[in-house]
C-alpha cells in the first residue's frame, strides 16, 4: 500500500509483500540486477542490462518480472524498448521493516 503525503510518498509493506521481496532477492542474479540498478541515478535501458549479464533475453525477462512483481523495480515500456528503475521508496520501506525486527 502506498500512502502519499505532499512531501514524499510513504510506503508500507504487508508481511506478504516482505516475503515476496525476500524471495525475489534470494536469487543471486536478481540481487545483481538490483545492485546494478542501485548504482545509477535514473533509469537503465533493458538492453544495457542484457549486455551486462551473461544470460538469455528470456531469462532476464523472467528475473525482471519477479523483481517487478515484488515491487522492487518499475519497468517503463516504449514499443519494443524498456527502461528499468529501482523503486527506492519500496527498497527503503523494506529496509525499515527489516530494522524493526
Amino acid at each position: 500500500m502506498v500512502t502519499k503525503t505532499e512531501e514524499q510518498p510513504v510506503v508500507s509493506l504487508s508481511a506478504g509483500q516482505r516475503m515476496t521481496i525476500l524471495k525475489a532477492l534470494g536469487d543471486p542474479r536478481r540481487m545483481e540486477i538490483v545492485e546494478r540498478l542501485s548504482s545509477c541515478e535514473g533509469c537503465f535501458a533493458c538492453s544495457d542490462m542484457r549486455e551486462c549479464l551473461p544470460i538469455s533475453a528470456a531469462t532476464l525477462s523472467h528475473h525482471l518480472k519477479e523483481l517487478e512483481t515484488a515491487g522492487l523495480i518499475q519497468i517503463e515500456r516504449e514499443g519494443k524498448f524498456a527502461r528499468l528503475t529501482l523503486r527506492r521508496d519500496v527498497w527503503q520501506a523494506f529496509l525499515a521493516d527489516l530494522q524493526r525486527l
